[in-house]
């Protein structure tokens, strides 16, 4: 057996598209084989092929009308269990020992919340004795286990928050983010023909970013390198070149980074609500307990006792919303609910965003001169955020980003200072994540 030696390890993170088919697991086998160059050990968290989730869900709703569960977490469970298996067995093929875990076998440990669980701690101990035994680990991504042995799953997306849980549970010198792009990129480059990639971004860049509808990484995985200061490197599955660093020690500039949207949301709208204390309150309550995540709330000024109140939230939590509102159309808190299916979610995203004067008057000018009216605004100190119609996001995405970044340019690098490298000398730790659609029409919940 070998000694293990953080600073030579490795940890990466291939996702769905990178392993879709055969072809790309043997591929994927190749690279690992190419990087094992550079690092002697390596810890590989893989996702489940192309679609596998997306059928897998599909099934299930074949068969229930409201799959979810501990149940849907054992099914689920089973796309990436296939995955690693398969490139397990392709580096075997070449040659290289590979040991294939699953989230209980490796010790990723998680709450009891099935469908969007939370890492509590992942345990070292198998991890290292099969990196010293000269093997390289291939760990089934979006995976869990609780203290009494139930599967869970993290939510979608969740492979990243596995990635970046090994990376910072084993101190790892960086966390590489396998994907089908090369980086991450000032706005979807399907979208925007002149997006281009961002060579470096900060850590707080990175989650409002992903938080805010890139679909590069996932915000929780950000949140779990800054806690434990690992670098994430965003990078292309299908070649070596560098790709888009995310780390601390990136200078404060007032600048926008990036410009991201999203379709899947859903504007609520209550109207007639009671003008009295606490009934803001109830509501908001029984949201949180139907587990509706909300992200903007506007009240408009009461008008005859009554109040007017919108949020915006998941296009997929429109049936919890709608069970909600006949209840309180029974008690009276409210005269009547509407969902507007129809609208969409378009950011700015950087550092000191909100106090700088001009960047949102920018924003706005720019959607005007393309005809795009907006709906609802909401800031933060690093995003202006507008809800607009669904059909003029193409267009509102092109006609913002041609304002704050013009023709394609290669981004120049940000200053930065030193980022702390995690010690060799330092032993294993565990590691805590932090608490961290077609247009319809109009509908009321009656």
């Amino acid at each position: 057996m070998s000694r293990f030696v953080r600073s030579k390890l490795l940890v990466q993170k291939y996702g769905g598209s990178s392993v879709a088919t055969p072809e790309h697991i043997r591929n994927v086998a190749d690279r690992i084989i190419a990087c094992q160059a550079e690092a002697r050990h390596m810890v590989v968290a893989v996702s489940a092929m192309g679609k596998t989730t997306d059928q897998l869900i599909g099934m299930a709703n074949q068969v229930s009308r409201h799959p979810a569960g501990r149940e849907m977490d054992q099914l689920l469970a089973c796309g990436e269990t296939i995955a690693v298996s398969l490139l397990s067995l392709a580096l075997q093929d070449r040659g290289v020992p590979a040991v294939s875990l699953t989230a209980a076998q490796c010790g990723i440990r998680t709450d009891g919340s099935f469908n969007k669980a939370r890492i509590a701690n992942v345990e070292t101990g198998r991890l290292v004795h099969e990196l010293e035994s000269g093997r390289v680990v291939i760990v089934a991504g979006f995976q869990g286990v609780t203290s009494d042995h139930e599967v869970t799953t993290l939510g979608r997306g969740g492979g990243d928050i596995t990635g970046a849980a090994l990376a910072a549970a084993l101190q790892a010198p960086v966390c590489e983010i396998c994907t089908d792009v090369d980086g991450v990129y000032t706005a979807d480059p399907n979208a925007v023909e002149g997006a281009r990639m961002v060579p470096e971004l900060s850590y707080e860049e990175a989650i409002e970013l992903a938080a805010s509808g890139a679909k590069v990484l996932h915000p929780r995985a950000a949140e779990i390198c800054m806690q434990y200061d690992v670098p994430i490197h965003v990078r292309s599955t299908f070649h070596r070149r560098q790709g888009t660093w995310i780390r601390g020690g990136v200078m404060e500039n007032a600048a926008v980074v990036g410009i991201t949207s999203d379709k899947k949301i859903a504007k609520v709208t209550l109207l007639e609500v009671r003008d009295e204390p606490g009934l803001a309150a109830a509501i908001f309550r029984d949201l949180a307990r139907e587990d509706v995540n909300v992200r903007l709330i506007i009240q408009a000024a009461p008008s005859h006792d009554r109040n007017r109140i919108t949020f915006v939230t998941d296009n997929d939590q429109v049936d919890r919303i709608e069970e909600l509102a006949r209840t309180w159309r029974k008690k009276k808190i409210v005269g009547e609910v509407q969902v507007d299916l129809d609208v969409a979610k378009i950011a700015i995203v950087g550092s000191r965003i909100a106090s700088t004067p001009g960047l949102a008057a920018r924003m706005f000018t720019a959607l005007a001169k393309v005809g795009v009216n907006i709906d609802c605004i909401s800031t933060s100190e690093m995003k202006v955020s507008c809800v607009i119609t669904r059909s003029d996001l193409d267009n509102a995405v092109r006609a913002v980003h041609g304002e704050f970044f013009g023709t394609a340019r290669p981004a120049a690098p940000r200053a930065t200072t030193p980022t702390r490298r995690p010690s060799t000398s330092r032993p294993a730790r565990k590691v805590a994540a932090k608490p961290a659609t077609t247009a319809s029409k109009r509908r009321s919940a009656r």
